[in-house]
């Protein structure tokens, strides 16, 4: 029989040192010094001395010339960065859509502004035998949608300047947002609430809410939306249960993104 052994088995104690000393940072504000390093662990300061020395050639470690003292380095910054660059909103969002229909049964949506549309790029559906039609693939103006206009209230000015000069201004129902000024009305009180209301300004008879995705450089980069029939998404319901629900799921998939509140 083969016994299978443990990776653990197979660690190199000084890499394991070596992590020690990194995982010593992370609770702390500022930087520390060798003896407190030495206490914290139970090394020897010689052998301290060695692990920072190596840290600090590959910049994680830096010293601070005036104090003498270690904080963390740029290379962490890079890691950091790398480990959000390359995890999937997709991945992360699918779950999360899953759990917002389980909860609301309504149909609700990943969508992102990409060339000055709006484009729904996952979706999970509602189980109701009256229910709003996928629209996955399906470019829009974000002018007159839910997520195109969270996007826009969190997006830098220029660019949200830039994104509405490249669309016009159509009438889709009576309740559709058709010229500038209204629109910057609409933008400000989303940034003062947090979500926007489509509230049949695309389509006749369906209402949708959404909130913002940001990402771990506080930039808006998506939005999360519900989307179902206005004769089930009434006022009440909305205040109580969809806009809370749709603010929870925004908030989950930006902080596993990397955004920090």
């Amino acid at each position: 029989m083969v016994i299978k052994r443990s990776k653990k088995e197979y660690s190199i104690q000084a890499v394991d040192n070596s992590f020690d000393v990194l995982e010593q940072f992370t609770n702390q504000k500022g930087d520390l010094g060798i003896t407190e390093l030495s206490r914290a662990l139970g090394l020897h300061k010689n052998n301290i001395f060695r692990l920072l020395a190596t840290l600090e050639t590959r910049g994680y470690i830096e010293q601070d010339l005036n104090t003498g003292n270690y904080k963390l380095g740029t290379k962490i910054l890079e890691l950091n960065l790398a480990y959000h660059k390359h995890t999937s909103l997709l991945k992360i969002a699918r779950s999360v859509l899953d759990n917002l229909v389980a909860e609301v049964k309504e149909n609700s949506y990943l969508g992102l502004v990409k060339n000055n549309q709006v484009v729904y790029v996952e979706h999970a559906e509602s189980s109701q035998v009256l229910r709003v039609s996928s629209r996955i693939g399906i470019r829009l103006s974000p002018l007159c949608t839910a997520i195109g206009k969270v996007v826009l209230a969190f997006s830098g000015e220029e660019e949200r300047k830039s994104v509405i000069r490249a669309n016009k201004f159509v009438k889709h129902t009576e309740h559709t947002i058709i010229n500038e000024n209204d629109l910057a009305k609409a933008i400000e009180l989303i940034q003062k609430k947090g979500y926007a209301i489509d509230n049949e300004e695309l389509d006749k008879g369906v209402t949708c809410v959404a909130g913002p995705i940001f990402n771990y450089e506080r930039n808006v980069v998506a939005g999360i939306s519900i989307s179902g029939p206005s004769s089930r998404l009434d006022e009440k319901i909305l205040k109580d249960t969809i806009i809370p629900a749709v603010l929870h799921a925004s908030k989950k998939i930006s902080r596993a993104i990397g955004y920090i509140d």
